[in-house]
Parts: C-alpha cells; sequence; structure tokens
C-alpha cells in the first residue's frame, strides 16, 4: 500500500451511494446514485477496500424490520457491487450510543472489520454527520453535496466534490485542490471556481481485435467511453474493421492484425510491430482501454501501447501486468461479454449516459434493401458461421426452411460471398437466396426488417441483436452461452446445451455427428419463431 493516502474507502448509503428514501425497506425503491457504480469500479479495480457505515433509526423506530434492512442491503449489492464491510446504527440519537454518526463508532467498527487502521480510511458522504464521524475516528472524509446539505456543512468541510466520480478522483490522486468544489454559503450553491477551466476531456484509444461479433458486443462499452471523451478511435482488426464501421461513437479507426488473438494470425516481425506504435503515436492519445474476451490476454496490446507512449491503460487481466496497466480489473464471472467490457469502462471512469439502456446499437441509417426484402413479412435463416464447429449442418437448415414455408413464413438465407453454395443448398426451392448480396450493412438492413433469425453463435446473430430483431439462437455449447447468447433482444436457444463439446472452444466439432445441433427438430424451430413473433 506504499506511496497511497488510504487503504479503504467507507461510503454512507443514503443520499450518497443511493437516492435518500426516508426510512426505506423496500429493496424496489433503491435508485443508485449518479456516478456510484463507476466510482465503485475504479477504486475496486486500484485495489482499495469499500465498505459501508451508515445510520438506520428506522429499525429502532419499527418502520422496517431487519430483513427489510438486508434485503435493501443485498439489493444495493446487485446494483453496485460487493462491498467488504458494513456497518448499521439501529439506534435513535436519544439512546446516546457510540455509533450513530457524528460519533465515530460505525466508522472505527468498519474499520476494524476491514483490517486498517482507521486513519487510513476515507468516509464519502453527502451530511455533515458524515464528515464529523469521519473525523472523530481519525478518518479523512469527502463532501459529495445534495440539495439537502446545509450551506454551513459546505462551508465546513475540507474537502468538497460535485459528485462520486470526482470523488474517486481525488481517492485515487487524480484531482488536485483546484477542481475541488467551492461553495458559495450565501446562496447554497455549488459550483466550480469561476476563474478554473474545466478538465478537457480526452482522445481515447479503445482496443478490440477481433471478429465482427466480438466488436459489436462492445458497442455499449465504447459509447460509454464516447460519452466521456473528447475523441474516440478505434484499434480493431480486418475481421472487426465492418462492424467497427457501424457503431455509434467511434470517430476513427486504425486496422491492425493482433498475432495473439487473430484465429489465422500472421507472423510476428519489426515491421508490423513498428507500424502500429507508430500509427498509436501519431494519433496522440491520452490513453487506451483494451477490450478482450474472457479468454484472451490484454497484456501484449498493453506492452505496444506503452511503446507508443500511450500514459493510461486500462484493462480486464487475470496474469499479473507488472507496470502495463494502470487500471487492472480482474474478471473470472461467466457474466456476458457486453457487460464484461461495461465494467471495465466504468472502472476506467466511463459510464453510459442518462437514457442509454446499454444494449447493441448500431449507427444509422442503414442502407435501403426493398429490392432485398418487398414482399409478405419474412424471417431470415443465416446457417453459416465464422468457427465452423457453431454451424448447424446444412441439411438440416434447409429443413428449416422447408418446414418455415409450409408454417406460412417467407424465408431469407443470408450468407457471406465465400458461402453462396451453402446459401444455395439452404435456400433450395422454399427459400430466397441473398448469399453474397449483403455486406454487413445491408446485411442489418435486412436483419433489422425480419419477424426473427434463425442463426448460430456467429456475428449476424450479434448483429441482429443490434437492430432489436428477436433469435432463434442455434447454439454450440463450445463457448458459454451465458457469456455470448444474443444479449438484450427476445432469444430461444435451440441445441443440446450439455453435448461433450460443452466449454470446449473448439473451432472444428470435436465429436463424431455434432450432436450439440444436429438434433435440433424443424419443428421446434417453427414453434421458436411462432414464440417469438407472437403478437405480430
Amino acid at each position: 500500500m506504499s506511496g497511497r493516502r488510504f487503504d479503504a474507502v467507507l461510503f454512507d448509503r443514503d443520499g450518497t451511494l443511493v437516492e435518500d428514501v426516508p426510512y426505506n425497506g423496500d429493496p424496489a425503491l433503491v435508485r443508485p446514485r449518479p456516478g456510484a457504480r463507476a466510482a465503485l469500479d475504479r477504486l475496486r479495480a486500484a485495489g482499495y477496500r469499500v465498505g459501508v457505515v451508515t445510520n438506520q433509526s428506522g429499525l429502532a423506530r419499527g418502520l422496517f424490520t431487519e430483513a427489510q434492512m438486508h434485503s435493501v442491503r443485498a439489493r444495493i449489492e446487485e446494483l453496485l457491487g460487493p462491498f467488504e464491510a458494513w456497518q448499521f446504527c439501529r439506534h435513535v440519537e436519544e439512546d446516546g450510543c457510540e455509533c450513530r454518526k457524528p460519533r465515530p463508532g460505525l466508522v472505527l467498527a468498519a474499520a476494524a472489520q476491514l483490517g486498517v487502521d482507521p486513519a487510513r480510511c476515507v468516509v464519502v458522504g453527502d451530511i455533515g454527520a458524515d464528515v464529523g464521524a469521519a473525523h472523530a475516528a481519525g478518518a479523512a472524509s469527502v463532501l459529495v453535496p445534495t440539495p439537502v446539505t446545509r450551506a454551513d456543512e459546505v462551508a465546513a468541510a475540507p474537502t468538497v466534490v460535485a459528485d462520486l466520480v470526482e470523488a474517486a478522483d481525488w481517492v485515487l490522486g487524480q484531482v488536485s485542490p483546484k477542481t475541488v468544489l467551492q461553495q458559495n454559503v450565501h446562496s447554497g450553491s455549488t459550483a466550480r471556481p469561476q476563474n478554473v477551466s474545466p478538465v478537457p476531456r480526452r482522445h481515447v484509444l479503445v482496443v478490440r481485435s477481433d471478429s465482427a461479433g466480438d466488436v459489436l458486443v462492445t458497442g455499449p462499452a465504447i459509447r460509454a467511453v464516447a460519452a466521456g471523451a473528447a475523441r474516440v478511435t478505434l484499434l480493431c482488426g480486418p475481421r472487426g474493421r465492418a462492424a467497427a464501421q457501424l457503431l455509434p461513437g467511434v470517430d476513427e479507426l486504425i486496422e491492425w492484425t493482433a498475432p495473439w488473438i487473430d484465429p489465422q494470425p500472421p507472423p510476428v516481425t519489426e515491421e508490423s510491430v513498428e507500424l502500429l506504435v507508430k500509427q498509436v503515436r501519431a494519433a496522440a492519445v491520452d490513453e487506451a482501454l483494451i477490450f478482450t474476451s474472457y479468454h484472451q490476454s490484454a497484456l501484449p496490446a498493453a506492452l505496444l501501447l506503452r511503446l507508443a507512449g500511450v500514459g493510461r491503460v486500462s484493462a480486464i487481466s487475470v496474469d499479473y501486468p507488472g507496470s502495463l496497466l494502470d487500471v487492472r480489473v480482474r474478471d473470472d464471472l461467466d457474466v456476458p461479454e457486453t457487460e464484461r467490457a461495461l465494467g471495465l469502462a466504468r472502472a476506467a471512469g466511463y459510464d453510459l449516459p442518462p437514457g442509454d439502456d446499454g444494449r447493441l446499437r448500431l449507427r444509422g441509417p442503414l442502407p435501403d434493401v426493398t429490392e432485398l426484402t418487398s414482399g409478405e413479412p419474412y424471417v431470415v435463416v443465416h446457417p453459416g458461421a465464422s468457427v465452423p464447429a457453431r454451424a448447424c449442418p446444412p441439411d438440416l437448415c434447409a429443413a428449416f426452411v422447408t418446414a418455415l414455408r409450409g408454417a406460412g413464413w417467407r424465408v431469407l438465407i443470408t450468407g457471406a460471398p465465400d458461402e453462396t453454395v451453402l446459401t444455395a443448398q439452404v435456400a433450395g426451392s422454399d427459400g430466397v437466396d441473398l448469399g453474397g448480396r449483403t455486406p454487413l450493412p445491408e446485411l442489418a438492413a435486412v436483419l433489422a426488417g425480419a419477424r426473427a433469425v434463425v442463426v448460430g453463435n456467429t456475428g449476424p446473430a450479434h448483429l441482429a441483436a443490434a437492430v432489436g430483431t428477436p433469435v432463434v439462437s442455434l447454439f454450440a455449447p463450445t463457448v458459454p452461452y451465458a457469456r455470448w447468447g444474443p444479449y438484450g433482444v427476445p432469444v430461444v436457444r435451440l441445441g443440446d446445451a450439455g453435448a461433450p463439446c460443452r466449454g470446449s472452444r473448439a473451432t472444428v466439432c470435436p465429436v463424431p455427428g455434432h450432436p450439440c445441433l444436429s438434433h435440433v427438430e424443424p419443428s421446434a424451430v417453427v414453434s421458436a419463431i411462432e414464440e417469438l413473433t407472437c403478437g405480430f
């Protein structure tokens, strides 16, 4: 811990971490304060212990039960992540206890629970009692005022900031005294000092070196970065470039094939490495976020970015990063890749703007594909996959098309230019063959007009999610569905989730007969389409 002022950050609950609902015993009423998750993720990623110290006199007043208090606690942790210490004062002021803030008991108890010196703690709160409790315990304090904070409390506080993001900046040593708020005691308002310019927004490089689907699922995290950055440059590989061009928030692209990620990696040469370093240096970025899948390492990219002079680098890394990373998130949870990427963005100080639901999204407008899609309502069957082990057998896909046509659906079959033989076989006489006719923007438009899409675990599944179209997911379990299932849209998953290939990450099916997908019944696909399109 040498070189740091603090070991632990202790937060007040109501009015600081979550909106103040008086005497709340209902988890459904919990609403995080702006910037709370981003601030906490950054502090955790930097190695700080985090805890909560909160007065809860409603328990003594009989306004909620112990069980209700802990159900609210559980909801807060569900929304904001885990806290290593919780300390509650269950008394009213008349009890004269030593734990009720502004007395020091809660802070001392939390420090003891965490095994740290109170002098190495900082308390973050919204009223004078939080500041008083910190000082009584020998801890530091940061005040984050709200409309209920009194002017005299702000005037008396040694450190006052605008929000929880700035509180995290202060703890991390990334904000100078000039950026701390000053208080206008006469008006009761808080504002930045008039003679101090706001901190300029930064040029951020985001890295996602993989296929189209990988780039698409990172889209919400890139939007989060774009919401707080002056400019966003995306470093991607050739397999992800077309998808990168469709993402909102991306201002420019750098294309480079990462030899440690691409499935057909080029040799590592001094010339190719020097080219990337020169391109990044010429872009003059202020910081970088490296997004990877759970089985990939961010450290080779971090090394090259350091050589290019990037001053702040953030990434998820289970492996020890040494001096390669400034913000390191350790991750081994089975969460959707989209949420995993958002977690890194928050840890680096970037969050989605208000009103952004965090779903996949594309930059519009999409091309006019009326010539390809005009006619009765349609569904799409996309039989190909970038990884052979994830593709459904062609004859079975053809049976799906026949069954869907028999159920009254017009069926469009899509595929890349090198899949035209496959799409023709699957279309037969019952489907409309669009193989080779839909570059990624046109494919997105076709999928946007479909009532549903039948597709394996491949880029077009995530493209369908990005345009809000329901998916029948023919998902081979070689990678976890929890991470890679279509995100944020209605989905029906088909296939054997417990097949022997489960978790193998195989590119070619390792089991004879491809049992995870070869036994999907055409009638099941028809039923899934009917379930997803009910109400159309």
